[in-house]
């Protein structure tokens, strides 16, 4: 457990990611890379779908709609948060898959201080996703 003061982090809870087509990221989240709906809320006072997913290890991803919202940089990189890192046993078979389900991957690559093998792809908006095998 991480202590800074009187504050104690127990670990990350979700991450969020905001979509401009709700239905698009929602069948790539969903479909594609296989997390479990936990629950989809619609928000009319701020017209915007929250869609509240598992990701296996208990972090949750949730994925928001919200009209016109502006685009991303992710190229080249921006500061702030880089990409979201999903752990997998073996990088070449689940990119290889992805690349099956016409998703555009990169080739794996190994970190240079671990030795462990990752490999990169983007969702519907270009969000970087990164896969490194555990």
């Amino acid at each position: 457990m991480l202590t800074v003061e009187s504050m104690e982090l127990h670990g990350v809870h979700h991450v969020a990611i905001i979509a401009s087509d709700y239905e698009r990221s929602k069948a790539f989240y969903t479909d594609i890379l296989g997390l479990r709906v936990i629950a989809e809320n619609y928000r009319a006072e701020r017209r915007s779908w929250k869609l509240d997913l598992a990701v296996p290890g208990g972090v949750r991803l949730e994925l928001f709609s919200f009209p016109d919202s502006p685009a991303r940089p992710s190229r080249p990189e921006a500061c702030g948060l880089r990409h979201l890192a999903f752990a997998v046993d073996d990088v070449a078979a689940a990119l290889a898959e992805l690349w099956g389900r016409g998703v555009v991957v990169e080739e794996v690559r190994v970190d240079e201080f671990t030795g462990r093998r990752f490999g990169f792809f983007l969702d519907p908006d270009d969000l970087p996703l990164e896969l490194y095998e555990s």
